[in-house]
């Protein structure tokens, strides 16, 4: 289910738009701020406090990290990373945990011919968000299509947008520019 457009969401004028990236999360107490991010598989929360008028928001690829380097430094594309990191830059603007509320997106399985990473990234913030006893307000998560979030940190307040296929992240590998490979000399 995609939310509906909210009336303050229309008023633009002196906005600081915030890009969150894959493996970042931003936390901020300022009404002026926009925070906006393009998901496929990757998963986005949105947690915000209503009283302290604090929010974030994440981006992560990944859910977890494979159990052998879990104890290992974490890697920031990883939810489990990001979704502590969030929570605590909102307790260091002055959010009480207890009452953080959060709007989940993304997740989606985007190409049909890999694994179900998204869903996978679904039921980790899913899991993650109970665990933590922090209550899911409203999610959009898993389906086939990828979507577009603006969230305004300071009043909780969403715009949820699907994207066109044409439009969505693809799922390629990353690889290195090839200017960045540099040049090999012979002997």
């Amino acid at each position: 289910m995609i939310e509906q457009p909210l009336p303050a969401l229309a008023d633009t004028a002196g906005l600081v738009r915030i890009t969150i990236l894959q493996g970042e999360a931003k936390a901020s107490a300022d009404p002026r701020v926009e925070m906006s991010t393009i998901l496929g598989s990757c998963v986005a929360t949105c947690l915000f406090d209503p009283v302290a008028r604090v929010g974030g928001m994440n981006h992560f690829l990944l859910a977890e990290p494979p159990r052998h380097v879990r104890n290992q430094a974490f890697d920031s594309d990883y939810g489990l990373f990001l979704m502590e990191l969030l929570v605590n830059e909102m307790l260091g603007l002055g959010a009480h945990k207890s009452r953080m509320r959060a709007r989940v997106y993304g997740g989606a399985n985007l190409n049909p011919d890999l694994s179900p990473i998204g869903t996978a990234n679904a039921v980790f913030a899913r899991q993650f968000l109970e665990r933590e006893g922090i209550p899911k307000v409203f999610e959009d998560l898993e389906g086939v299509q990828a979507r577009r979030i603006q969230f305004r940190p300071a009043g909780g307040q969403v715009r949820a947008r699907l994207v066109p296929a044409d439009s969505a992240p693809t799922q390629k590998p990353l690889g290195r520019p090839q200017s960045a490979l540099g040049t090999v000399e012979l002997f």
